[in-house]
């Protein structure tokens, strides 16, 4: 273990080399306020020559498995970045604490104040004292590396919070096709892994939602998917067709949205993805290029699913 360039006379966790930087974090639990106290510092390490394009980063933090409290930074620009930002997560008694994960995610920001996932850290909160303070460095691995355990059937099924747990969050395997003679762009909704509800114990009753966006965002069209009862990995194997000119397709948007339906009045967001025109990350936008390159057949890509 190493501390924060030594200047700092608070424990630490241990310093790990991350070749996509590395998230500096204070931390400290007050027991009888049951109140955890999360200071993003700053991130270090940063590869700029790799994200000339990007005008700002955000930091996202999300206390797993319930994901229902959750932070952001203000946006922050330059090589070094400095956030010094304090979050207050609350009703956090010393059980739930232990069994609990702080997941920080690293978010370029673009010209036209598009957000890229570029990167993630996970912070297990097992080993925390429940007296002072403490310092943390969160490795942060690039999202392209985010791995998740392939999706599986029968008695060998691990729950979704257990999944959450380890930072697994909900992820989409999407499926594009497009025939330029006859402008039919279509996209399949194949399957999903690790769908789960914050603070719902019982798998989640999802479905999809695409919608078709021109180049201001006007919605050209739109449709759903039916509905999976109950299945936190989710098989769907629907294809949905649109109609787009060859000319038309830089400049529309494609928005892949799941939904959770909690009841027949209510529904939340579980993640989405965008691609096209306005694509939510750098994999979507290779994604679509790849798409008008292979001559009308399929191009399959699995993603993690946008939070915000």
């Amino acid at each position: 273990c190493h501390r924060l360039r030594g200047q700092c006379n608070l424990p630490s966790l241990c310093l790990h080399l991350s070749t996509c930087g590395n998230l500096m974090t204070h931390l400290e639990y007050k027991a009888k306020a049951q109140r955890l106290l999360v200071t993003v510092v700053e991130a270090q390490g940063m590869a700029s020559k790799e994200h000339e394009d990007i005008e700002a980063w955000l930091v996202r933090v999300v206390l797993l498995p319930s994901r229902r409290r959750r932070h952001k930074t203000s946006m922050q620009q330059g090589s070094v970045l400095c956030f010094r930002e304090t979050f207050r997560f609350s009703r956090l008694d010393p059980s739930e604490l232990g069994r609990s994960t702080l997941r920080f995610r690293l978010y370029a920001v673009n010209h036209a104040a598009q957000e890229s996932l570029v990167s993630q850290g996970l912070l297990h909160l097992d080993g925390l004292s429940l007296q002072g303070k403490m310092e943390a460095v969160v490795v942060l691995e690039p999202s392209s590396n985010i791995k998740l355990k392939p999706c599986t059937s029968g008695t060998n099924i691990i729950s979704s919070n257990q999944f959450l747990s380890h930072g697994m969050g909900p992820k989409l395997l999407l499926g594009l096709a497009y025939n330029a003679i006859t402008g039919r762009l279509s996209v399949e909704l194949i399957k999903g892994c690790h769908f789960c509800s914050p603070g719902i114990n019982r798998p989640p009753d999802t479905y999809g939602k695409l919608t078709l966006l021109d180049s201001v965002g006007q919605e050209i069209s739109r449709c759903k998917s039916s509905m999976r009862r109950g299945q936190p990995h989710p098989v769907y194997k629907e294809t949905f067709v649109f109609q787009v000119a060859l000319f038309q397709l830089s400049d529309v948007t494609l928005l892949v949205s799941i939904y959770n339906r909690r009841s027949m009045k209510r529904k939340e967001l579980l993640g989405w993805v965008s691609l096209g025109q306005n694509s939510s990350g750098h994999e979507e936008q290779l994604h679509w290029q790849g798409m008008k390159e292979s001559q009308g057949q399929q191009v399959c890509r699995w993603y993690v699913l946008q939070e915000s």
